[in-house]
């Protein structure tokens, strides 16, 4: 069982290492912004399975808070993109 645990935790890194190419080479920013949340969740899955391999459920916190840290950062980029700003201010007053 460990065994499938440690190949599935070497495959989730070279996952993230694919990934981490459409970041820098990207043909444009929402291509890299996914990709950015696909590091997220391979990130997420990372210590979910090293939670697994430690037997502790010590990361569950960490998994949780990276989860809406990245879910935060996501909604962000993609208003900023498209709208230009991600904090309305009302110019009407």
């Amino acid at each position: 069982m460990m065994t499938f645990i440690w190949i599935c935790l070497i495959l989730v890194v070279l996952s993230m290492i694919g990934i981490m190419y459409r970041v820098f080479r990207g043909p444009s920013i929402p291509d890299r912004l996914i990709a950015l949340d696909g590091i997220g969740v391979m990130l997420i899955s990372a210590i979910a399975l090293l939670s697994i391999l430690f037997e502790t459920t010590f990361f569950i916190d960490v998994i949780l808070l990276i989860a809406v840290m990245s879910f935060i950062g996501t909604v962000s980029f993609s208003k900023f993109i498209e709208k230009g700003e991600i904090i309305e201010h009302d110019r009407n007053r």
